[in-house]
């Protein structure tokens, strides 16, 4: 039978595809965040027109100068992406030969230097999106442990660019401050790279002196997929160019453009207070209803790169609960709809719960679940079957049957 098109509205229903309640925050995986009317329509606007994407991109300059306090900005296809035009940048500069001749880094300075507990992965690992461009990875100091005198150590004739990371996945001890990395380089004249991808802060790494600064559209902006790129006009300059080479792989359309353009302006406009005031409410309600729950030690987590939002940590004693944390997780996971927490630290046996991309009521579906799953585990005694290892290799091979979800 041939679906009525008027069921594309349901479009969940539409496609079979499972209902997800997100609690994970602004995973990739998920799709990121629940993105702002304003943007959606936006794109939608535009979709029908034809535009001269520069001067679109131009317009999209303005607004980030706007929003950043930098000099200049675009949009590309994703944080990622921004990372490897950027590094690019940093060594072809605006040479169109040089964009073509990349990622062969033939008789320019290609190396990247990289404090080692910023070599994360997210998804896929950071230093790959840096080789992407043909440039090396050149660690500076320890994982655990950096200096400035590390830094500048590893500062040679043949290095284009630092890169420096803001992330909960970074290491979040014993790294150089990002002042004083920046004051480092800015001393050898190397340009300085950001990765802000999923921060709230546009303006102090400008401030303190980036050349090229990264934010991604879709995670607390709310936008459509995209990344965004502001800095020093010299650098932006450059670092657009490289759509004539291998930014081309990672271009965007003009509805991503548009949709990030109008994420940042409503981000001024947004009436933060309220956000966090319905997100304590969330919170709020997970510790009054979990906290009888036998096994469970609930928390308030801030967030780890001092964003304005926090989060509930939820430690399981798989001897009270029933079963293991990473297995309530698969649980929550696998019912109708699925329940996504955030599972980034959970073989430590705790696993939180972000309520940014919650939409209202579905605060309660998770605390049913949760006390749902628990009771149901030590009813039937069939919990703490697989370890944590198990765990990590039923993911990866989850994977590796793709397209068969």
């Amino acid at each position: 039978m041939k679906k009525n098109q008027a069921d594309r509205k349901e479009i969940i229903a539409y496609y079979n595809l499972t209902s997800v309640i997100n609690a994970s925050g602004t995973m990739t995986s998920l799709g990121a965040s629940l993105a702002i009317p304003e943007a959606i329509e936006a794109g939608a606007a535009i979709q029908n027109n034809f535009v001269r994407i520069d001067e679109l991109q131009a317009c999209s300059s303005k607004v980030i100068a706007t929003s950043t306090g930098a000099e200049a900005g675009f949009v590309t296809a994703c944080s990622a992406a921004g990372i490897t035009i950027s590094i690019a940048a940093c060594m072809a500069g605006s040479n169109l030969a040089k964009i073509e001749q990349l990622p062969d880094t033939s008789g320019l300075k290609n190396e990247v230097v990289v404090q080692p507990g910023h070599l994360i992965n997210y998804g896929a690992p950071i230093d790959q999106a840096i080789r992407l461009s043909g440039a090396k990875v050149v660690s500076v100091g320890t994982a655990a442990l950096a200096h400035t005198f590390h830094l500048e150590d590893s500062i040679n004739e043949n290095t284009a660019a630092a890169l420096f990371v803001v992330s909960h996945h970074t290491v979040q001890e014993g790294q150089i401050p990002l002042e004083d990395f920046i004051s480092c380089c800015q001393k050898h004249s190397v340009p300085v790279i950001i990765d802000m991808a999923s921060e709230y802060d546009l303006q102090t790494p400008i401030a303190l002196g980036a050349d090229l600064v990264i934010y991604s559209s879709h995670k607390f902006l709310s936008g459509p997929t995209a990344g965004i790129v502001a800095g020093k006009k010299k650098f932006i300059r450059s670092a657009y160019l490289q759509n004539r080479g291998i930014g081309r792989t990672m271009k965007i359309g003009k509805e991503g453009i548009i949709g990030a353009m109008t994420a940042l302006e409503c981000w001024g406009e947004r009436d933060h207070k309220a956000v966090r005031s319905k997100e304590k409410g969330y919170l709020n309600y997970w510790l009054q209803t979990l906290t009888e729950l036998p096994g469970l030690k609930l928390e308030i987590h801030p967030d780890w790169t001092h964003n304005p939002i926090d989060r509930l940590k939820i430690t399981v004693d798989p001897k009270t609960a029933g079963l293991f944390a990473w297995e309530l997780a698969d649980r929550l996971a696998a019912a109708d709809p699925a329940i996504y927490v955030r599972t980034d630290l959970i073989e430590h046996g705790y696993f939180f719960l972000d309520p940014c991309n919650l939409k209202a009521g579905e605060e309660k579906v998770i605390g049913n679940r949760i006390t749902h799953t628990i009771t149901e585990a030590l009813l039937h005694k069939d919990g703490c079957s697989y370890d944590f290892s198990k765990w990590r290799r039923n993911g990866n091979e989850s994977a590796l049957r793709w397209p068969e979800c």
